[in-house]
């Protein structure tokens, strides 16, 4: 029975992929989560598994080849039958790919750095893409993108290359690649009233996921003070030693994952997804943490958060943060989330109403930690605060569970006595 090998989706906002390497050939046979190729996005650089045993038959997207996500990129049949006419029909297109040229000597003291966009201006391009740039002198602000979103293939580096041995490659900056904003924080050129910029494929993802949260669940939220002295004690005590027994800093993060997840076994439905007219009980907790990059939103998954002590949540919490932002990610780390946890408090947001993800039924959302005047024994105190948002899905969740729920977690967080180390 043939299997189809599809590109795989690595992260709520990730809307394509670009090949950079298959591990077997056309007609080599591969066992079912066998390494089978390796694939690279905005976000993540990962080895992706076989899905099935039996021999690769084609390969419909070749190497630094860019595609969506969910797109037939092969075929594994595992019989084996019919190999050698996919794989005649395989070879043909990988055939079609120009061939490397003969590496040309780069001119001295030139550097990466030097062959891409000053800051204002993106150009898309793998790692792949952005060496052969360096190997052959090429500034890839004179290369045409012909890949989703303008994105620079190897095709289109070479392709300059054998243009440029002829006389007709670009020689003005002035012909660009497809150049857009992707963050808020990018300069912007204005040369008229307004600059219309098409969505990169990563914001319409961001965009279509959100609208079909708020199309699928009954948003409601509720907002909870929580103070954090007691939490602020431990760090206090126990900081420099939890990071010279373990070699990680202590940090806010791991004590709200820790609560939640003690919280949610007393209201388990906080852990549960919808399935038409029936709620599903997740039996694992599996906390996803949100982290902001340059290109978007990623939530890694910490799997099985109720089975591990405080010290194995430090460690998964800097663990995924660190492979997100170095785009180490694998597919595993973000699928499977049963809960998210958001945190705008660390660029000083108060709080916020964030959109369920999907197919989740709550999220939480940590506000700034910071010190307010509170009032205690009817007098009026200082007190390290923070808000605690969480957007819940009414069509399972009543506002008096939620309200509980979170009354639980607050109790937790206030009076914390669960020793760190």
């Amino acid at each position: 029975m043939p299997t189809k090998v599809i590109m795989p989706q690595m992260g709520e906002s990730i809307a394509e992929g670009t090949v950079v390497k298959w591990l077997k050939k056309v007609g080599e046979r591969v066992e079912r989560d066998e390494p089978l190729l390796e694939i690279s996005t905005d976000k993540v650089d990962a080895e992706i598994p076989s899905p099935a045993s039996g021999v690769l038959t084609q390969i419909l997207a070749v190497e630094n080849q860019t595609v969506e996500v969910n797109a037939v990129i092969g075929w594994i049949d595992g019989e084996g039958a019919g190999a050698g006419e996919s794989a005649g029909a395989a070879t043909e297109k990988v055939a079609a790919v120009p061939a490397r040229p003969e590496r040309a000597p780069s001119a001295p003291g030139r550097t990466l750095s030097d062959l891409l966009p000053a800051s204002g201006g993106v150009i898309r391009s793998s790692p792949l893409v952005q060496r052969l740039a360096v190997e052959n002198d090429v500034d890839l602000r004179l290369v045409k993108g012909t890949g989703l979103g303008g994105r620079i293939s190897k095709r289109d580096v070479l392709e300059y290359v054998a243009q440029r041995k002829t006389g007709t490659a670009p020689a003005s900056p002035a012909v660009t690649a497809p150049v857009a904003p992707v963050s808020a924080t990018q300069a912007i050129t204005f040369t008229g009233p307004e600059l219309v910029v098409p969505m990169t494929p990563i914001r319409r993802q961001i965009a279509e996921h959100m609208v079909a949260s708020r199309r699928t669940s009954a948003h409601v939220s509720t907002v909870f003070d929580v103070e954090m002295t007691c939490i602020a004690d431990v760090l206090t005590k126990y900081g420099d030693e939890f990071e010279r027994r373990h070699g990680l800093k202590l940090t806010f993060t791991p004590f709200f994952i820790r609560a939640c997840v003690t919280a949610i076994r007393d209201f388990p439905i906080i852990n549960s997804s919808v399935d038409g007219t029936n709620i599903i009980y997740k039996r694992d907790v599996n906390v996803g943490v949100a982290v902001a990059m340059e290109s978007g939103l990623i939530v890694p998954v910490i799997k099985n958060a109720g089975d591990k002590s405080f010290l194995d949540l430090a460690r998964a919490v800097k663990d995924l943060a660190e492979r997100a932002r170095t785009k180490h990610l694998s597919v595993e780390d973000v699928q499977g989330g049963t809960f998210t946890i958001s945190n705008p408090g660390v660029f000083g947001g108060l709080f916020g109403t964030p959109i369920i993800n999907q197919p989740q039924v709550a999220i939480l959302c940590v506000g700034a930690i910071e010190k307010r005047p509170v009032v205690r024994d009817d007098a009026i105190a200082i007190r390290l605060m923070t808000y605690l948002e969480m957007s819940f899905d009414h069509r399972v969740i009543d506002g008096a569970v939620a309200n509980q729920f979170m009354s639980r977690l607050k109790s937790i967080l206030d009076n914390w006595d669960e020793p760190v180390m």
